[in-house]
């Protein structure tokens, strides 16, 4: 299930990545005149260059620009242009993403982001003594806005001299003396009171910023050697891994041990690492929210926070919530492509395919392509039925490493919508081997799993069973084990899926989706396998808050609840659960409960009596599999029960 994928990779690259690496992204959408007073306004933007070095000594390279960085990123009031935002302006003047950001190329850059100043610093040596000096400088007119300069008594003492200069150059450009007392936490506790800790940090910083997530493992792990109780060190790190194998043991483990040291680090670094470890972690959605919401609040220009929740709002399903979230992300940072594809999203979750389609194309006109975006509109060609506005996008992802399968996985679905099981198990074997050549051991296994899925769905046992053996070899992630143990459950080997089950409810004892939604809608199904739909209904009410959720499975608890309706000849309440599928396509999309909603609703008018509308709703079925594998053991049960209808 494709949409399950890009949910779930979207959530760990755009809220889990923004949000833990704490990467300013803010490029100020609120892009204003600089202020001619001398003084910033909360609307204006900065461009910070690197650092000059006169000493000679390389360990400052990188590391001071960086300190700088956190120390004004804890500022509420100020805003800095972030590093992609810099890279892409780069790229539109001619100069290479990695070109260092001397004075005048910084200046330059200043004015094609419509910012009111950029931050030039340097530093020298006399004798033992530093000399580290930080300038504002109103980059149209020249003029100087502010200026600080400190003195360092030794190289140790250098980082204690960046805070002082960068505290009062902060009350100098126009924040309040309030904020900058109050979030004001010093280099040496919010990063590593070392030098070489901070510029291997630096360095991996800048690989995160170019997604090299592979490369910028060993630079994390450098600076945690260096210092042990590197908070933000280990929280990147955890990063890497979650991205490269989200889930990962490895990542978990980094972003508990950064959660363990978070009270040495910034205000917002605290945020970050409290929202990752509660969503990546524990899987805690509620505190993860109040976390987000009070960071929103502390920084309001950040759209970290925002992106944040919407990503939770989406996964409980409150899809109206998530727009307003994204929408305001989108009107603070109207230059960041990710944004759109969320906002695209949210859009067709609500049925909303033509703003849903502008807002891809919007991103597309401004260049701000991705693979979330082409699936984005792989999705909408789908609803359309515009079979060539599919075909444009797997062509697009086509042999592109970490994109390609995604747009496989989804052609595997669509065939299996239309009934071709054959061609469906075949894209699923290439979207399988796709993401193994791209390293995405997780990402390969959802894809056997979704594919066990489907196939119990139609009725293949045997073929579940070997898809879930294949993802279960490959993965113990929550996930994968999740629909492992719904395809077995529905397969009928109760037993097997029985100790998945259990195993979840053991291993995330705090998770918002297990606790309330996997685990309601696998206890729901073996209820139904020992023919007690009474019980399938009552374990179904934990879950009906979070059904309309993106994650594996979408929908899953009202399909479920509707056979429960069917098993128990409640022909009408069936009714009610089939349609509210089908009138969330946006949703389910191509999904294998999309496409057998339609049987099944046939089922339900049946049984109420409704022969009319039964055999409309089978004709309906039968229709999408006019050119079905004809030894789909559900076709044959929709074939023989369609016979028996007419003759009514």
């Amino acid at each position: 299930m494709p949409e399950a994928i890009q949910r779930v990779k979207r959530t760990w690259i755009v809220a889990v990545l923004l949000a833990i690496v704490a990467i300013p992204i803010a490029i100020g959408a609120y892009f204003q005149r600089p202020n001619r007073s001398g003084v910033l306004t909360e609307k204006d933007t900065i461009v910070l260059a690197d650092f000059t070095n006169l000493t000679g000594e390389g360990v400052f390279d990188g590391a001071l620009r960086q300190g700088l960085a956190v120390q004004l990123e804890q500022s509420p009031f100020l805003s800095l242009v972030s590093d992609e935002g810099i890279q892409r302006t780069l790229r539109l003047m001619g100069r290479s993403p990695d070109a260092r950001l001397t004075p005048e190329i910084a200046r330059d850059l200043c004015q094609r982001t419509q910012s009111a100043a950029v931050l030039t610093g340097s530093i020298a040596n006399v004798g033992s003594q530093y000399i580290l000096g930080i300038k504002a400088v109103n980059c149209r007119t020249g003029d100087n806005l502010a200026e600080e300069q400190e003195r360092a008594t030794g190289k140790e003492q250098v980082l204690a001299a960046m805070d002082k200069a960068a505290a009062k150059l902060r009350g100098k450009l126009g924040e309040s003396l309030s904020t900058v007392e109050k979030l004001d936490t010093p280099l040496a506790q919010a990063t590593t009171p070392s030098l070489e800790a901070l510029q291997s940090f630096s360095l991996g910083q800048a690989a995160l910023g170019k997604a090299d997530f592979t490369g910028s493992v060993p630079l994390f792990q450098r600076a945690i050697r260096l210092d042990p109780n590197f908070a933000m060190a280990y929280a990147s790190l955890g990063v890497d891994y979650s991205v490269l194998e989200f889930e990962s043991t490895l990542g978990a483990e980094n972003t508990r041990k950064a959660y363990e040291l978070r009270e040495r680090v910034s205000e917002q670094e605290r945020f970050a690492i409290e929202a990752q470890y509660y969503r990546g972690v524990t899987g805690d959605l509620e505190k993860a929210r109040r976390t987000y919401e009070v960071w929103s609040q502390t920084y309001p220009r950040d759209i970290v926070p925002l992106l944040g929740l919407s990503a939770i709002y989406d996964t409980l399903g409150r899809h109206d919530k998530s727009l307003v979230e994204s929408g305001e992300a989108l009107r603070l940072n109207p230059a960041n492509g990710l944004i759109y594809s969320i906002l695209a999203a949210d859009y067709r979750s609500l049925n909303r395919l033509e703003e849903a389609r502008a807002t891809a194309q919007q991103a597309l006109a401004k260049n701000l392509d991705s693979v979330i975006l082409r699936w984005d509109l792989y999705a909408l060609a789908f609803l359309q039925n515009n079979v060539a506005g599919m075909a444009q996008q797997v062509d697009w992802a086509a042999g592109k490493p970490g994109m390609e399968d995604w747009l496989l996985s989804g052609e595997a679905d669509t065939a299996a919508y239309c009934g071709r099981l054959g061609k469906a198990r075949e894209f699923s074997r290439r979207a399988v081997a796709s993401a193994e050549r791209a390293e995405e051991k997780e990402t390969a296994a959802t894809y056997e799993a979704d594919s066990a899925v489907r196939e119990a769905l139609f009725g293949n046992t045997a073929e579940a069973h070997k898809w879930t053996a294949a993802a279960r070899r490959r993965s113990r992630g929550r996930d994968v084990q999740y629909e492992s143990a719904l395809a077995l459950a529905i397969a009928g080997d109760s037993a097997q899926s029985r100790k998945l089950a259990d195993d979840l409810a053991k291993r995330f004892p705090e998770d918002t989706l297990v606790q309330f939604r996997h685990l309601p809608t696998l206890h729901a199904m073996l209820a139904l396998s020992r023919k007690d739909s009474p019980k399938a209904i009552e374990v179904l009410r934990a879950a009906a808050p979070y059904e309309l959720g993106g994650f594996p499975s979408s929908l899953f608890p009202v399909y479920l609840r509707g056979e429960a309706y069917l098993a128990a000849h409640k022909g009408s309440e069936a009714e009610d659960e089939f349609q509210n599928i089908l009138d969330h396509r946006g949703i389910v999309l191509n999904q294998p409960i999309s496409v057998l909603a339609h049987l099944q609703i046939g089922r339900a008018y049946a049984m109420a009596g409704d022969v009319a509308r039964a055999k409309s709703a089978y004709q309906d079925f039968l229709t999408l599999w006019k050119d079905a594998d004809p030894d789909i053991p559900i076709l044959k049960q929709a074939k023989a029960e369609y016979a028996k209808l007419k003759l009514k």
